[in-house]
């Protein structure tokens, strides 16, 4: 009953057939994890924008500096493509570390999001079930994740293919 077309490249020749098949779609997702240096080089090459997900850790801005490498080579030799940009997840509300976290992507010299996704319950019980935030009853991660949504699509909105 998934509206999303899924489909799984487990290797970085695989991700070279996404320039094909995107030509079917509006946008392309892709979500890879960010030790996996083959393919995150991979994806950024096929990609029009990369989101990066970063918790409110030092340990998790730390580790965003080699995809940010990886991203800005890849610029250089582009012209500026891929555009990136960073989204803070799983903040606690209230906290200083929620707030901090944007001082300290500023050395990275990316864009952060505005919207930021608070850590809720919602999100990994929804994921485990199948499901995502608009199947469950919980007004503010559907806002938090429909705002996100809206901010993105702003920023893509001049070249749209591909997010990463």
């Amino acid at each position: 009953d998934n509206p999303i077309e899924l489909v799984a490249l487990d290797r970085p020749n695989n991700v070279k057939t996404l320039t094909s098949m995107a030509a079917n779609y509006d946008y392309v997702v892709i979500d890879g994890a960010a030790k996996l240096e083959d393919m995150i080089a991979a994806c950024i090459k096929v990609s029009d924008f990369v989101l990066i997900p970063v918790q409110p850790s030092p340990y998790d801005i730390w580790a965003a500096s080699d995809l940010v490498d990886f991203i800005k080579a890849r610029q250089e030799v582009t012209d500026g493509s891929p555009r990136a940009a960073f989204v803070v997840s799983r903040v606690v509300e209230g906290t200083r570390l929620g707030s901090d976290v944007r001082t300290a992507l500023d050395d990275y010299a990316l864009p952060v999001c505005e919207t930021t996704i608070t850590q809720r319950q919602v999100y990994p019980q929804t994921a485990s079930e199948g499901l995502t935030v608009f199947d469950a009853d919980n007004a503010k991660a559907r806002a938090e994740t429909t705002a996100l949504n809206d901010e993105i699509l702003a920023m893509l909105a001049p070249a749209k293919r591909e997010v990463a």
